[in-house]
């Protein structure tokens, strides 16, 4: 494969292309496995530290608060500094979070590890989008993004698999002690991996964000209701699940990882799929615009298996339902991502990912308060899973109703 030569002239060769994918990526995986070790160990902390439902809920509402707060600065931080230092500084910043959870013995420190755990970790998505927007031509973005969507849900998938297991034979301590040393491990790749990076259009790698501007822009209104809609199921499953089955199948700690792996690899399947369906589509002579939306739609129906859930009385088949929902919502998340980088302007699409991803972590931790209200007041799960089941039909209908026509944007444009 010769490297692609873009319309600006400048060229991107295959190794560049794939070391790029990869270090987001496996940057992406970290991220996600940093953040779930504390919800799988759940029956262990709260057996350990007699924490209620509420405590719980407070603990990931308040890596929710932290995230979204943090999030409003990090567009900023990573289009200003550029993705390659932004990126490393963040990495040392959730790598150290993570292994300080170990040193938690009280409810307020872990709130305080998880507060500087959520700072460092928002930045991974934006910094993600921002160097595909940059370094990758417009005919590999797509199904780059698809690819680096799916490292959450493989992060997802491992860690389950890993953690209750390593906890049971080490302890507790060491899972957080070890998921977050696999950060630093990745910071001397990626830091040695991205130094010949050259952007392929003529938009900046560092460069100030016109606030007026953006935020009298409904591209980005719409990006941020799309977000704020259907991220909180992401975060409602990724927090909760493993409660779920504790509860309602009565599964032990090493039990956990099986149905969780099942749920989070539909999931990466979704993302996967997602990005090769909108290419295929316009291949077939498909408009943007109608292809994008009829990707979305599809996902959407797809999410109404999720609430089947409730009514079927084995750990396996509800897990490939709940599956089937995040299958759905990481089809629908990667069309929002890819939609971002199409009408977009490269300058500022970190700032107006990490804007979405604000009312994103804002819904996430609504629906993990409600989860924690819902289930100590005895109202069970039902209330979450009804809003995940209308969640992508509503966005899909703020996109369309904010955006009818999805216009794509230049790689260059202000």
């Amino acid at each position: 494969m010769q490297p692609e030569r873009t319309a600006e002239g400048s060229t991107i060769g295959r190794t560049a292309v794939i070391g790029l994918i990869a270090l987001l990526f496996f940057g992406n995986a970290l991220n996600y496995v940093d953040r779930q070790v504390l919800a799988l160990l759940k029956p262990t902390l709260e057996a350990e530290f007699g924490w209620s439902d509420q405590d719980y809920a407070h603990l990931g509402s308040s890596f929710q608060f932290a995230a979204a707060g943090a999030l409003l600065a990090v567009g900023w931080f990573v289009d200003r500094l550029g993705v390659r230092l932004a990126y490393a500084i963040a990495v040392t910043v959730w790598s150290l979070a993570g292994a300080a959870h170990a040193l938690a013995a009280t409810v307020q420190q872990f709130v305080a590890a998880r507060v500087v755990l959520a700072v460092g970790e928002t930045v991974s998505t934006p910094a993600g989008l921002k160097a595909a927007a940059i370094y990758l031509p417009a005919s590999q973005r797509n199904l780059a993004i698809g690819v680096i969507n799916t490292a959450s849900n493989i992060g997802a998938i491992i860690t389950p698999l890993l953690i209750p297991p390593l906890a049971v034979a080490f302890g507790w301590k060491a899972a957080f002690v070890v998921t977050g040393g696999l950060g630093f491990v990745w910071l001397i790749a990626w830091w040695f991996g991205t130094g010949s990076l050259k952007p392929v259009g003529t938009a900046p790698e560092r460069a100030p964000v016109n606030w007026g501007v953006m935020m009298a822009d409904r591209r980005t209104w719409a990006v941020i209701g799309a977000k704020f809609l259907t991220d909180c199921v992401w975060w409602f499953v990724l927090f909760w699940m493993p409660d779920y089955f504790s509860r309602i199948y009565g599964l032990k700690q090493a039990q956990l990882g099986w149905p969780i792996a099942i749920i989070f690899s539909l999931a990466a399947l979704g993302a996967i799929t997602s990005g090769g369906l909108y290419p295929l589509l316009q291949a077939r002579g498909w408009t943007g615009n109608r292809a994008r939306k009829s990707s979305m739609l599809l996902f959407a129906l797809v999410v109404l298996a999720m609430p089947l859930a409730l009514l079927v009385h084995n750990p396996w088949m509800a897990a490939v339902l709940i599956g089937l929902g995040l299958f759905a919502h990481q089809g629908f998340s990667t069309n929002i991502f890819g939609m971002t980088a199409d009408v977009v302007p490269a300058s500022r699409i970190a700032t107006v990912i990490a804007l979405g991803a604000v009312a994103g972590n804002l819904a996430g931790m609504g629906i993990i308060e409600l989860a924690g209200w819902s289930l100590g007041n005895g109202h069970g799960y039902a209330p979450m899973f009804a809003i995940c089941g209308a969640a992508y039909l509503a966005a899909l209908a703020w996109i369309h109703l904010i955006l009818p026509n999805l216009d794509a944007v230049s790689n260059d444009a202000a």
